[in-house]
């Protein structure tokens, strides 16, 4: 087919790709329903989609991965900068000249057999100031119709990129390509040891091969809006940030806008489409994963989200947990690994209904209760199954989530999933505490990430370790420096952890709907209408200003909850000092200002 553009760096360089990767065909993509409702019949017809029942899930389709290729591989993706000392010690790294010898080897003839798509798209809206334009290659009909629910795509991408604009370009194949006659698998992929996420951050430059799963070939969203955006905001002063965005309106219509870092599987999506619980307050939905933010011609900084969907954790997710993100797969969704029952709907654990049974994520029937050979009860869905949902379909999608301009942010929120030590909430003293905080955020691992293997917890500076594209220390330092430009107009920060047990295991706060009493007292901090007694650590709650009404919390549990142990904290701050020697004499001075001013606090 004819290219819809004259663009000449586009145009040479999928004239290049086609030269290397030989495919059958290449069609240019337009985001329409009509490709959509194409490629989706074509997959069903291959078996590599299931269409699920129109009544119950109307336009719907669930997809099981290949078993090996369930989640982002860590071990795997690679931050390929012309310096290795520019990598830094959090990521992976390869000399870019070799790296690309050993990708153009397996490119090579990787799209034999099939059809190569050139897939436009916009990551924030069309147009907008904060927005970037990528173009993605892609062998795989899964990454298209992804790609349509999670960018922006249409052929308005093109009319703004016109025959000079810019774009970063995003390379993918599954790595299978097929001869004349052989048949196709289900999940076509390449074994683990041929897999490559590769990045080259001095060159906006997105190499992906063998895998096919979301966080690995869609590359929009983690390689693009994250490790690339990351290293292109360091060097042109915004933010890229693993955070979720939401307006928070209180009862005299003031809007506040929160955005929260957490990782992965921590309640980043749960926080985004919150039921408040506090009357008149209501939680609207901006983003649930990623925000981009750049200071705005009044100094304040200004964020968008750069993503059209949800691509969220669908273990867990429920009617108590979030309804609204159930509400938002109810039709036009995607589901990734997870149960498709006898009816031809999907299930997954922890959803809070009854299945009878069905076919699991490894298309094996499946009943619940069923065991293995060694007594090890099977799970129908995998724990990283995913739903693949449009934003404009949530119930509380925010009516400003579009405006190319973004929205002024008031409140950072840091976070992480901590069983003991870390209260409930906590303020930070100025701006420079608080990126001290969201550098030190730690949290036990999840299951978005393949290959970490036994760690019992993890450091995850703004719950960015596995999306920095550049020096984890630079990243830290480009935060004060940012704190710098905005001064008094930067966000108050906080630290947030719902997940505090006590000795036997109980759960010491409810969470949920609940969270938005916490949120509500941020609030309430930023406008001056409460005060916060200050502790070792930061600023805390003073006894009833965050509201209790109606919760049935004894006395001795909201102590524990807002209880500072300096002992605890103090070990913490030892396990901090370990974690970031890592980083040397790229560890930002005012890192280490920081840390010996706590551990100060806590020893006087």
């Amino acid at each position: 087919m004819s290219a819809p553009t004259n663009n000449k760096k586009l145009l040479d360089w999928v004239a290049e790709v086609e030269a290397m990767c030989t495919p059958d065909q290449v069609v240019w993509c337009d985001g329409s329903t009509e490709e959509y409702d194409r490629l989706m019949g074509e997959m069903v017809a291959s078996g590599m989609a299931i269409k699920l029942n129109e009544q119950k899930r109307p336009n719907s389709y669930a997809f099981n991965s290949d078993p090996s290729d369930v989640a982002r591989v860590e071990g795997r993706t690679y931050i390929a900068s012309v310096k290795e000392e520019d990598a830094g010690p959090t990521n992976n790294w390869i000399d870019p000249n070799e790296l690309k010898a050993t990708m153009k080897e397996l490119y090579t003839g990787c799209m034999k057999g099939r059809t190569m798509y050139v897939i436009p798209f916009s990551m924030g809206p069309i147009g907008s100031p904060i927005a970037k334009i990528g173009v993605e290659i892609s062998d795989s009909p899964y990454v298209v119709v992804n790609m349509q629910i999670m960018t922006r795509m249409s052929p308005k991408v093109l009319e703004v990129l016109g025959e000079d604009g810019d774009f970063i370009p995003c390379l993918h194949s599954i790595g299978s390509p097929l001869e004349p006659g052989q048949a196709d698998s289900r999940w076509p992929c390449a074994p683990i040891e041929k897999k490559y996420i590769a990045h080259f951050p001095e060159e906006n430059l997105i190499w992906s091969y063998g895998s096919g799963y979301g966080g690995n070939a869609l590359l929009g969203k983690k390689c693009l809006a994250l490790r690339i955006a990351s290293a292109m905001a360091g060097r042109e002063g915004w933010m890229a940030e693993h955070m979720l965005i939401l307006r928070f309106t209180n009862p005299e219509g003031k809007k506040f806008h929160i955005a929260a870092a957490f990782p992965s599987a921590c309640g980043k999506t749960n926080l985004a489409m919150l039921q408040s619980t506090v009357p008149g307050w209501k939680v609207e939905t901006i983003g649930d994963d990623i925000a981009w933010m750049k200071p705005g011609p009044d100094g304040r900084l200004y964020a968008i989200n750069p993503e059209a969907g949800f691509f969220g954790v669908a273990p867990g997710t429920s009617e108590a947990s979030n309804p609204m993100a159930l509400e938002s797969c109810a039709k036009d969704a995607i589901f990734t690994n997870v149960v498709v029952t006898e009816d031809k709907d999907v299930w997954w654990e922890d959803m809070g209904v009854e299945c009878e049974g069905g076919t699991d994520w490894k298309n094996n029937p499946w009943k619940p209760g069923m065991k293995d050979a060694d007594g090890n009860v099977i799970k129908g869905a995998h724990p990283n199954s995913r739903f693949t949902a449009r934003a404009e379909l949530c119930p509380v999608i925010c009516e400003d989530w579009e405006d190319p301009a973004g929205v002024p942010i008031d409140i950072f929120v840091f976070g992480g999933k901590r069983t003991s030590v870390m209260p409930l909430v906590h303020e930070a003293f100025d701006f420079e505490q608080g990126v001290y905080m969201g550098a030190t955020a730690s949290s036990e691992p999840t299951a978005a990430a393949l290959d970490l293997g036994n760690v019992s917890l993890r450091f995850d500076p703004f719950a960015m370790t596995p999306f920095i594209g550049y020096h984890a220390g630079d990243y830290m330092q480009h935060w004060f420096d940012m704190g710098e430009t905005l001064g008094d107009k930067a966000p108050r920060c906080f630290y947030v952890n719902w997940f505090r047990k006590t000795e036997d295991g109980k759960w010491l706060w409810p969470g949920f709907g609940e969270n938005s009493r916490v949120l509500k007292w941020m609030c309430d901090r930023v406008e001056g209408k409460v005060d916060a007694r200050e502790t070792p650590i930061g600023l805390m709650p003073i006894d009833g200003d965050l509201t209790l009404d109606g919760l049935d919390i004894p006395a001795e549990d909201w102590a524990e909850l807002l209880n500072v142990d300096t002992k605890a904290f103090l070990a913490t701050v030892e396990n901090a000092k370990e974690y970031l020697a890592k980083f040397g004499d790229k560890l930002p001075a005012k890192m280490t200002e920081q840390l010996g001013k706590l551990e100060a606090r806590l020893n006087a």
